[in-house]
């Protein structure tokens, strides 16, 4: 029978020929397989037999199954989300606009949060996690992905803190918020694409022709959305710097730049000029 580390170097073979973490997706896998977590497994991997369903997990991963819709889970900031294939898988970029937010609020916690397009509820319940006396609240277009939220909410913990509701943007929010997190679609339609995004919802991905279209009609609410003193954390693609600050400050906003640990831009920080 063979040895779970025997199977990790073996499995992580094939996977390497797709994807960038063979040894991390195989770990996971055997994690998710044995029922324990990452580490639990690495420390107790001597001991422990392969599961006879670790095979045809590595076969879903080799066929391009992201990891997080074949474990059900994600990582995210401090939390673990459970992900499904009707919301956007939650990346490390993303945490930006968190480390974003920590730094603005150093000196004071917000009270009030309002995550944009919330998905899996990534944004707003690492928000909720990190300042335990905040109360927030999620909006998104999809009902699934509301769904998702709520259950994540629930699982965490931080039901009695987040509220979810069906919306467009910032359309018939009452304002204003302490904290706004927002991920909006921002690729053109005519961008390649590669990987696990292929499989994320194409509502989620797609803006328009330029990637810009739903930037242009979440810009004009933010004025009256973000209170005095507090800030919006704005996800950006890597080359929209420029134009989507040109959005935000024709709404008299004033905008600085966050870039993300590889060093593209990747968040916009968005405040009431002084």
């Amino acid at each position: 029978m063979r040895s779970i580390p025997d199977a990790l170097r073996e499995s992580a073979v094939p996977l390497a020929v797709r994807f960038d973490t063979p040894r991390l997706d195989a770990e996971l896998l055997m994690a998710h397989a044995l029922g324990l977590s990452r580490a639990d497994m690495l420390l107790r991997q001597h001991d422990l037999s392969v599961p006879d369903s670790f095979a045809a997990l590595v076969a879903r991963r080799i066929a391009g199954e992201p990891i997080a819709h074949i474990i059900g889970s994600r990582d995210f900031w401090t939390i673990s989300l459970t992900v499904t294939p009707d919301v956007l898988i939650p990346r490390p970029d993303s945490e930006t606009l968190i480390e974003a937010a920590v730094d603005h609020f150093a000196a004071g916690a917000p009270a009030t949060i309002l995550d944009l397009g919330t998905g899996s509820g990534a944004l707003l319940l690492a928000a909720l996690s990190q300042w335990p006396q905040a109360r927030g609240l999620g909006v998104d277009a999809s009902p699934a992905a509301l769904a998702v939220a709520q259950g994540n909410a629930d699982r965490l913990g931080l039901a009695d803190r987040a509220t979810f509701r069906l919306g467009d943007w910032g359309q018939g929010i009452a304002g204003p918020f302490d904290l706004l997190l927002i991920n909006p679609p921002y690729i053109g339609l005519s961008e390649p694409l590669s990987g696990d995004v292929l499989r994320d919802p194409p509502a989620a991905l797609f803006a328009g022709e330029d990637g810009l279209a739903d930037y242009r009609r979440i810009a004009p609410a933010l004025p009256r959305l973000i209170a005095p003193g507090g800030i919006a954390a704005i996800e950006i693609g890597h080359a929209q710097r420029a134009s989507v600050s040109a959005l935000l400050a024709d709404q008299g906003l004033a905008v600085a730049v966050r870039k993300d640990l590889a060093g593209h831009d990747r968040c916009l920080v968005a405040r009431h000029a002084c």
